[in-house]
């Protein structure tokens, strides 16, 4: 038996593991959601979702230094409206709780990187990421509505926009868009390739966004396809984003690589709702190490390739790293 080469001898302690430790995670990977509601006085636990709260705005400001003292560096802002209507019009409204709440943060923590999601569902009546024709959601119809939320939310202060509707010709409407407003340093953080993925359910719950009618199959992608995904990622690039995301990401892992591999631009991933929900309901029944198990699926994130990961874990997450 030859045993010149025992690979186990770099895995003899623990600091010889962090010695050769190929892949670091870090709190400052991290980019934790928010979902601001209106009223006073406001913070709920979100049924599906153990552990993440509907603030109301006047909350906001204190939760934006807990998440900086955290070592988490940026926010991405999620919020429920006043009210809906066909178009979604209160998407751009600046009353509305997610443009407040821009404003409260980047004023109570100006350091703290702020993320607008720019999408129309929690926004419509109908609860489809567009404008609507005969119950099809109309592309370019949606475009401008798409824009004015993008620049609203830049107006509020946000650094980043991301658009999560899956419309095409989105990107460079909305760089177009946020350029002739004087926004030329705003940067875009596309959901390129966004699937029609059943992990979605807590977060619908969450923002109040399930379609009354149908599903979003018609714009999301198919899960079967990768090859398409490189499609988005590279028009979303040629449009002008910054950032791509690939959503979900712990079911997509081979996507994110394969995205990695063709673009330059950092990649970000979604943690989304669904996975956050099952990693809580099994350590709530005591089936697994929450800490070990949240730990291992970020740091696989993150060896996939993916530079910013969006996560409903990144509070909990930042403080064990931190230990």
């Amino acid at each position: 038996m030859n045993l010149t080469q025992r690979p186990r001898r770099l895995r003899i302690s623990s600091a010889m593991r962090d010695l050769v430790r190929e892949t670091e995670l870090s709190p400052r990977d991290f980019v934790y959601p928010i979902f601001v509601v209106p009223g006073e006085q406001i913070k709920e636990e979100i049924p599906s979702m153990p552990g993440c709260f509907h603030y109301s705005v006047d909350q906001v400001a204190g939760l934006a230094r807990e998440i900086a003292a955290r070592g988490i560096p940026a926010v991405e802002v999620f919020g429920l409206p006043a009210y809906k209507d066909e178009i979604g019009s209160s998407a751009w409204d600046m009353t509305s709780p997610v443009q407040r709440a821009i404003t409260a943060i980047k004023g109570a923590v100006p350091e703290l990187l702020v993320v607008g999601d720019v999408c129309l569902c929690q926004y419509t009546s109908h609860g489809h990421c567009g404008e609507l024709h005969d119950h099809y959601v109309d592309n370019d119809a949606t475009l401008p509505h798409l824009v004015k939320t993008a620049v609203s939310q830049a107006r509020a202060g946000a650094d980043i926009v991301a658009p999560s509707d899956m419309m095409d010709g989105r990107v460079a409407a909305i760089r177009a868009g946020l350029d002739a407003e004087g926004y030329v340093n705003t940067s875009i953080m596309s959901y390129a390739v966004k699937y029609a993925s059943g992990y979605y359910g807590p977060f619908r719950d969450a923002a109040d966004s399930t379609p009354a009618f149908g599903d979003r199959r018609q714009y999301q992608m198919d899960p079967a396809n990768v090859r398409e995904a490189l499609k988005e990622a590279a028009l979303d690039m040629a449009e002008g984003a910054d950032i791509i995301m690939v959503k979900p990401a712990l079911a997509y892992l081979d996507v994110v690589r394969q995205v990695y591999e063709v673009t330059d631009r950092p990649i970000a991933v979604y943690n989304v709702s669904g996975e956050y929900a099952m990693v809580k309901a099994a350590a709530a029944n005591g089936w697994i190490d929450e800490q070990r198990i949240v730990l291992e699926t970020l740091t696989s994130m993150k060896r996939a390739g993916a530079k910013i990961i969006i996560t409903y874990h990144a509070m909990d997450a930042a403080a064990w790293l931190s230990a």
